[in-house]
């Protein structure tokens, strides 16, 4: 993407930009030296009310951050609590009022890539095995995304049966940033939004905001924080709390919540621009279109894709074009081999270095355009892994 113009004052949004996604990206780390067997006995509390399970995420300090330690309580959990036919409900929320969850442990996950540590094959097959247990959950799944919900924390709520958003929910797969792809089965749930939402959402890392959430697809509900307590009250007092009544008591919150303004989708100017010009085979095609377009906000789009990693946005269109017609089993078969593949190449480690390590925002890709990635390299990050290695669900 050599030739894609820069001005100043685009630069610097895109800095800017780049810059608040470091501080979110900084608390989804690792916070002393890297002893990749740490686990605090309360970073996630599970608790069961009468009927209910109740899990909070409780490392408010790091946004809720998603860590191994906590994988390894809430799956077993979610799994006995499956099999207890008293059960009728759970509920999964963030402490606190910043973040659900901001994400998984990026940068412990690359540190212990460097050194040969198996963190980086069990975070992610453990992560992708509790997404998949959520996306198969035979009881009512409700998830309170309140705050800050990307990555690891998108995982362990869309494919639940409920996810309600507030006002202060800020929801994104910023991934193409630090040289990943939007996994924890995106390639399932960013294809099913409708259009090339899904893939404009996954290439450019663009945030969506309260309503917004909703209206994207992602959330099934919205009602404003100040009711959450009470809502939280409703549900675990409900005494027959199948799906169908668990939606009429969100949906009844939902038309109270009127002190937030509703207002137009934020993307809706751009839908039909959205749905032609990121409708493309290739990063590439879609890259053409753009500069064809002309328009500011194509402008704007090829300034913010240029700074993503260009091996990131390829390996990512092909996962989104081909999970379409996927099962989330085999999308997450999938996206554990391009994680893989990732802590195995250089632009993750590069990508983190330049978000989270050294912050200067500067990412130095290799191959650093997208003529450069080649077919056989976007092949080789979709190869199968060594049988003992791949994922079984």
């Amino acid at each position: 993407m050599k030739n894609v113009e820069s001005t100043p004052d685009t630069d610097m949004l895109i800095r800017r930009s780049l810059q608040r996604l470091s501080v979110v990206f900084q608390h989804v780390k690792m916070t002393s030296s890297y002893n990749f067997s740490t686990s605090a006995p309360d970073d996630v509390i599970l608790e069961t009310i009468d009927t209910k399970g109740v899990i909070t995420l409780n490392r408010p300090k790091v946004l809720n951050s998603l860590n191994l330690s906590m994988i390894r309580k809430i799956h077993p959990q979610l799994t006995a609590w499956e099999n207890e036919p008293l059960t009728t409900m759970v509920i999964i929320k963030g402490a606190g009022d910043k973040a659900f969850c901001a994400g998984g442990d990026i940068r412990a996950v690359t540190e212990a890539g460097k050194v040969g540590d198996r963190l980086s094959q069990d975070f992610f097959k453990e992560e992708y095995m509790l997404n998949n247990k959520i996306g198969t959950y035979e009881i009512p799944y409700v998830a309170l995304i309140d705050g800050i919900t990307m990555g690891g924390g998108v995982g362990l709520s869309v494919h639940g049966m409920f996810r309600v958003a507030t006002e202060r929910t800020l929801f994104a797969m910023p991934e193409t940033a630090i040289g990943l792809f939007p996994d924890v089965g995106g390639g399932y749930f960013l294809p099913r939004l409708g259009g090339k939402l899904g893939v404009y959402l996954a290439l450019s890392g663009f945030r969506l905001k309260g309503r917004d959430v909703l209206k994207a697809g992602v959330a099934t509900h919205f009602v404003q924080s100040d009711k959450l307590a009470d809502l939280e009250k409703s549900l675990l007092a409900m005494e027959n709390a199948r799906a169908h009544d668990i939606g009429e008591v969100l949906y009844k919150y939902q038309s109270m919540s009127t002190d937030i303004p509703d207002t137009d989708f934020v993307l809706e100017p751009h839908i039909e621009e959205i749905d032609r010009l990121f409708n493309g085979d290739t990063v590439e095609e879609i890259v053409h279109n753009l500069k064809m377009e002309g328009s500011e906000w194509a402008k704007k789009q090829l300034d913010t894709l240029s700074k993503m990693s260009p091996t990131s946005m390829k390996i990512t269109l092909r996962q989104i074009l081909e999970a379409e017609t996927m099962t989330l089993q085999d999308v997450l078969v999938m996206e554990y081999r391009l994680s893989q593949h990732c802590v195995e190449d250089h632009d993750f480690y590069e990508g983190v270095r330049a978000l989270l390590v050294d912050k200067d925002q500067s990412p130095k890709w290799n191959p650093a355009t997208l003529e450069k990635v080649t077919p056989q390299k976007v092949d080789w990050y979709f190869s199968p892994l060594p049988e003992e290695r791949e994922l079984k669900l």
